[in-house]
């Protein structure tokens, strides 16, 4: 499963409260039932992170390395379509014989299709897909192994309903409160050109430390110390993806992949017009680790998650350092914004703002 090995999508996720003394018990109260039950409607349970067959909930099966390890399981009969529309088709064909007509009336089709649902469903086997999910005991975080909102959703409502326990997604919200006790307006709106036309655009905070990344990035490798982790380096790297607001779509939005992203033409042009950048490929690195990852600063969460190599080779100590990685990559993320919020709330904030506006004017292009 992805948080075993290999790459994958995360959504970051402190918890309001400790885990509950007897929160296998209640896992095990919600968890997967058996496939053969599965009927009309889909079904949703736990089962164990090792694989999405395994229903039961224990320390045995759902404990890795002290963490506890998870899969909301999502079990449903499907159709496939192109085998609905051959019945469909075929039972439409049989009308038209049996009416001597050489159409079929909406109403009929309609008919046609819930019939083929109800004579067929129950002979397909389930399809069942999982949303994996890491609790970190230790720092009381929750690791969802997802970037779409409604399955991180589904998953935080579930520990609230079953474990009487909050996720708080990160978010620049969350930050701002966690480390500085304010609220994300406590930001300003940043512009990252000198064209007054193109100023004023959305408040976006997500988007400004993104882009703030970037320049920071490339004034001095983006070096920081952060207390307790030693000294980390970041870089971006392409595709680079550009948007005026939240909202922007098609020309509003431009995406640079070509050759190097970073010294395009084109991510110039975007600079220069108001864009901010909205996605990009991170690389961060201590020493000879490097995570790499792709930040959606809309969302703030992270595709494409790759974690150092580690020296560890039975399974239980293998997963408690790919889940110290985590935590070291989650305290990163942490240090980097506190960097920015000071940078661009404190006194030298005009002169951060000032040598933004230069470093994207006097960039090098081609």
């Amino acid at each position: 499963m992805p948080f075993d090995h290999g790459n994958f999508a995360l959504t970051i996720c402190p918890l309001n409260s400790a885990l509950p003394d007897d929160f296998l018990k209640k896992l095990q109260a919600a968890a997967a039932g058996k496939l053969e039950d599965v009927a009309e409607e889909p079904e949703i349970g736990w089962v164990s992170g090792r694989f999405l067959l395994e229903t039961e909930i224990s320390e045995t099966t759902s404990l890795c390395g002290g963490h506890l390890y998870l899969n909301l399981r999502k079990a449903e009969r499907k159709i496939p379509s192109s085998l609905l529309n051959a019945i469909c088709r075929r039972d439409e064909l049989a009308y038209m014989k049996a009416n001597e007509t050489f159409t079929v009336p909406r109403q009929e089709k309609k008919r046609i299709r819930e019939d083929a649902i109800k004579r067929n469903l129950m002979k397909m086997p389930p399809v069942i897909s999982g949303t994996p999910i890491v609790v970190d005991r230790a720092q009381n975080v929750l690791y969802i192994g997802t970037a779409s909102l409604s399955q991180a959703d589904q998953i935080i409502s579930a520990f609230v309903s079953q474990l009487g326990v909050e996720p708080i997604p990160m978010t620049v919200g969350e930050l701002m409160l966690k480390l500085f006790q304010e609220e994300a307006g406590a930001l300003p709106s940043l512009s990252f050109t000198k064209n007054a036309s193109a100023a004023g655009m959305d408040f976006t905070p997500g988007r400004d430390f993104l882009t703030w990344l970037w320049y920071f990035s490339e004034q001095n490798g983006a070096e920081l110390e952060i207390e307790n982790f030693g000294r980390f380096q970041l870089g971006i790297e392409g595709p680079l993806t550009f948007g005026y607001s939240a909202e922007a779509k098609g020309a509003e939005e431009s995406v640079v992949k070509k050759g190097c992203p970073q010294l395009a033409a084109e991510a110039k042009a975007a600079l220069s017009v108001g864009k901010k950048l909205k996605k990009a490929k991170v690389l961060l690195a201590r020493d000879q680790e490097v995570w790499t990852f792709t930040f959606d600063a809309d969302r703030f969460n992270f595709t494409g998650v790759t974690l150092p190599e580690g020296e560890e080779m039975d399974r239980e100590s293998c997963f408690a350092e790919r889940v110290e990685y985590l935590h070291i990559f989650h305290k990163a993320i942490e240090g980097y914004f506190r960097k920015f919020a000071e940078a661009v709330t404190g006194e030298t904030r005009a002169e951060v703002e000032k040598d933004i506006k230069s470093w994207a004017e006097d960039r090098e292009s081609f």
